[in-house]
C-alpha cells in the first residue's frame, strides 16, 4: 500500500512539473502557439463569408481542405489570409519579410 501511495506521489509530482514546464520554441523558428492561433482567428475571420457559403458542412481540418479545395472561388481577403500548403514531410516555406 505504502508503495502505491509514493508511486502515485511520484506520478503527481512529475505530472505538475512537466506542467509548469514552458513549452520549447518551435524547432523550425515559426511561430509560437500563441502567434499560429492567432494567425488562425486572423483567416477565419477573412475566410467566414467563404466558409459559410462554400465549407457549411465542413468542420475541423475539413474546413481548411474545402478552403484549399475552392481556392479559385474564394474572396481574395481569405485568399491573402490562407495559409499555403507545403507537401507532409517538407519544411514549411519560408516567411517573407
Amino acid at each position: 500500500m505504502k508503495i502505491r501511495v509514493l508511486g502515485l506521489i511520484t506520478v503527481l509530482a512529475c505530472g505538475f512539473a512537466a506542467a509548469q514546464t514552458p513549452p520549447a520554441p518551435p524547432p523550425d523558428g515559426g511561430p509560437d502557439s500563441s502567434q499560429r492561433h492567432a494567425q488562425h482567428a486572423a483567416m477565419m475571420a477573412a475566410c467566414d463569408a467563404d466558409i459559410k457559403s462554400l465549407c457549411a458542412d465542413q468542420t475541423g481540418r475539413g474546413v481548411m481542405h474545402c478552403l484549399h479545395s475552392n481556392s479559385a472561388q474564394l474572396s481574395s481577403g481569405c485568399k491573402n489570409a490562407l495559409p499555403t500548403r507545403h507537401p507532409p514531410g517538407s519544411p514549411p516555406p519560408a516567411p517573407s519579410a
